[in-house]
């Protein structure tokens, strides 16, 4: 077993052990419930940015567009949970072809720009297509899922299903970035043209990211719409998609580790920050900057940085002897 999955494995065991020890704490497990729904979401901003180089800030359209679907559906289509779950994945994914198509010609601040364009829309839609979402003032009664007779409404319970939904989305995330798509994607990153002249579709790729953004994104909604039952338009606003490219930056661009620890990071540092009252945003602010400048590759970065600084040196003696021609006796 290599380094990396043993890491994993005993991270999801630690993971499994929090209902355990913070049991009857509901205000911790909501936190770890949302820090769940949060990462999967980045983990999907990831594979666009950290993988293909697209930038984006519309991610929060997606996280809203896969909430609201699968809020209407387990409440005025009568579908349960686990129907509606992976339809509001799709129904993401679809926007996010429809929304990665047109802008393939776009790069950089353009793209950027048009995803804020995007996202400005979808709000938009959030709040004036009250048949559909109640406008202003939210969709409410969003029921929590069940299995059988027996409802998973506690916040303990309910976190295993997000655990297991960012055990799953992480092992897809690092999969597909070994795999001939992951591979191209980073080839486009580093330089669309070269990846063009080599033969790799950058097209297609790059529509791949966007459909995967929004898959994750939509999963990441419909978690938290389950969760806190209630969902507005104001929780899906250009602020959100902001906050959700900090923590991949915080965490680390290309890293699905590093997109898990920096939007638990970033979902618990307001709240240990609270104490402050008025002053803490400005703390928060702070900290993040320093975080920005200080570590340009993010935590991943920094954790590579310190392996390979304690990390033995090679041993000069053990190159490849055997590999030496021997010399032939005449």
């Amino acid at each position: 077993m290599s380094r990396a999955n043993a890491g994993a494995l005993v991270a999801i065991a630690a993971a499994a052990a929090i209902p355990v020890v913070f049991r009857g704490s509901d205000y911790l497990l909501n936190l770890c419930v949302l820090a769940g729904a949060y990462s999967i979401a980045v983990m999907g901003l990831g594979i666009l940015l950290g993988y293909a180089g697209q930038m984006s800030l519309g991610q929060a359209a997606f996280f809203g567009i896969g909430a609201y679907a699968s809020g209407w559906l387990t409440t005025q289509a009568g579908w349960n949970f686990w129907e509606a779950v992976p339809a509001a994945m799709a129904l993401s994914a679809l926007v996010g072809l429809c929304v990665g198509y047109p802008c393939l010609r776009l790069s950089g601040h353009y793209l950027a720009l048009a995803t804020i364009g995007f996202g400005i829309i979808t709000q938009l839609v959030l709040v004036n297509w009250k048949a559909f979402t109640n406008g202003s003032d939210g969709m409410s009664g969003i029921p929590a899922p069940a299995i059988g007779a027996y409802t998973i409404d506690s916040y303990g319970a309910y976190f295993y299903i997000v655990l297991a939904c960012v055990s799953a989305g992480a092992y897809v995330s690092s999969r597909i970035k070994a795999t001939r798509p992951g591979r191209a994607m980073q080839a486009i990153r580093e330089n669309e043209l070269a990846a063009s002249a080599m033969g790799i579709d950058a097209t297609r790729y790059k529509i791949l990211a966007f459909v995967l953004a929004g898959a994750y994104a939509g999963l990441g909604g419909a978690l938290l719409a389950h969760s806190i039952k209630f969902i507005s338009p104001d929780s899906y606003s250009f602020d959100a998609s902001v906050v959700f490219l900090v923590m991949l930056i915080i965490g680390g661009a290309s890293s699905v580790g590093g997109a898990i620890v920096g939007a638990a990071l970033l979902t618990f540092l307001p709240e240990v920050l609270r104490p402050l009252k008025n002053s803490y945003i400005m703390v928060y602010g702070a900290a993040v900057i320093a975080m920005i400048i200080f570590m340009p590759q993010g935590l991943a970065g920094l954790l590579q940085a310190v392996i390979a600084r304690f990390s033995p040196p090679p041993d000069p003696g053990s190159e490849t002897i055997a590999a030496r021609p021997s010399a032939q006796r005449s």
